[in-house]
């Protein structure tokens, strides 16, 4: 049996198991999850992002020694984060007209919070800019800081190239150590499926049938406008720019999305979905290894959709009118946001609170979606990286014209 299949059957009986003993064993459902459930979950999620840094750091550094002129990395690096860009606010576009089409909000009978939730502050947008640059590389690794990671590799790819022959032997260990990280995740992949039962499992009976119940329209609009996302700009771009056939790619990607959906984490996929793009796309790891470790940073789609419902259902909720200017404020706050936000589960409502400070929304409203936020996480995480490897694929194919050696690809795929 396939790792997908395995996975996927992990997930549906931590559905099922979720759901039973949230209903009728709510005590044995705390002494599981103390027990079984979380350390499981946590192991998984720790190991995967374990060789998350090292193998960025190395695939990064591999992929830029290999790309010896800089003006073609200027060229990737400008496309990549056009398109990002781009892709986040026309997901947060969709996510606005859902949400003001189905009105989640409306006859919805939640009580109102009165106690703020404690979020962290969402970093300045300038200060995430300045501080792409690292004091200290080493410890920009030891803390995960992911933009810092990707800057100090570029520097130390491009200085390798720029060496030539006197780097080769230094070319020789990042290249084995990149073969050798991608052995460990191999490793840590194959307990994927007891993951993937144990955090659905802890999602579903944590969350409770009763509150995602109530909570249904929210999450309805949310879900059908990641759908909508996926299924109308992701296949246009797939199909006019990167000539891939959608129904082949998302087929193709469900590995990494099973992964994405059980860790909510952009960064602890990292590993498999470099994996799906350089295997089953084959894009160039001097691209993959640059663009994908960057979406997983400041490639938010999915989470951007999250602020636009959220804020349109706590708006409706407390009865305070947004115009086209709040909305369009949305749009443009949700999509800087984006930058500044880290790959972990959860980033997303760090992301919220400025979003609805930009409208004048009450932060107390944050205290209303948390509570399905978790399962919701997983969706969004899901199509926050389907949307990294599609603007991979995209920018591969118009690297061709500039490289015909990156053409190597087969018929299926472009």
């Amino acid at each position: 049996m396939s790792l997908t299949k395995k996975i996927l059957i992990g997930i549906l009986l931590g559905l099922i198991v979720g759901i039973v003993l949230n209903l009728y064993f709510p005590d044995v459902f705390k002494v599981l999850n103390t027990y079984l459930f979380d350390p499981v979950s946590d192991l998984f999620i720790k190991a995967i992002k374990m060789v998350v840094v090292p193998l960025v750091f190395f695939s990064l550094v591999s992929g830029a020694a290999g790309i010896a002129d800089p003006k073609k990395l200027g060229r990737i690096g400008v496309k990549t984060i056009i398109l990002y860009t781009l892709t986040t606010a026309v997901a947060i576009t969709f996510a606005l007209l859902l949400a003001n089409i189905i009105d989640p909000g409306q006859g919805t009978n939640i009580a109102t919070p009165t106690e703020k939730p404690k979020i962290e502050e969402a970093p300045n947008i300038m200060d995430t800019f300045v501080n792409i640059v690292p004091e200290n590389p080493i410890q920009a690794m030891a803390e995960a800081e992911m933009l810092q990671i990707i800057f100090f590799a570029l520097l130390f790819g491009i200085g390798i190239a720029m060496l030539g022959n006197k780097a080769n032997r230094l070319r020789e260990v990042i290249e084995q150590g990149n073969d050798v990280m991608l052995k460990l995740v191999s490793f840590v992949m194959a307990t994927a499926p007891y993951a993937a039962f144990a955090l659905m499992a802890r999602a579903i009976g944590e969350s409770g049938i009763e509150l995602i119940g109530s909570m249904g329209m929210y999450m309805i609009t949310l879900l059908l406008a990641l759908l909508l996302h996926m299924g109308v700009t992701y296949s246009t771009l797939l199909a006019l720019f990167a000539k891939i056939n959608p129904v082949f790619f998302f087929k193709r990607m469900l590995r990494a999305m099973e992964v994405a959906f059980t860790t909510s984490s952009s960064a602890a996929t990292l590993p498999v979905t470099m994996d799906v793009a350089e295997k089953d796309f084959n894009v160039p790891k001097t691209i993959s290894s640059f663009a994908l470790p960057l979406g997983a940073t400041i490639n938010m789609d999915g989470t951007s959709i999250m602020q636009g419902v959220a804020a349109i259902f706590i708006a409706q909720l407390y009865g305070i009118p947004l115009g086209i200017e709040d909305q369009l404020m949305i749009i443009l706050t949700a999509t800087l946001a984006s930058i500044g936000t880290a790959a972990v589960p959860g980033a997303g409502l760090i992301m919220l609170t400025m979003v609805l400070q930009s409208v004048g929304l009450p932060i107390e409203g944050i205290a209303i979606v948390l509570g399905v936020d978790r399962l919701l996480d997983m969706s969004r995480t899901a199509t926050n990286i389907t949307g990294d490897v599609c603007i991979a694929c995209v920018v591969a194919k118009g690297e061709e014209k500039y490289e015909k050696q990156a053409a190597s690809v087969p018929e299926q795929v472009y």
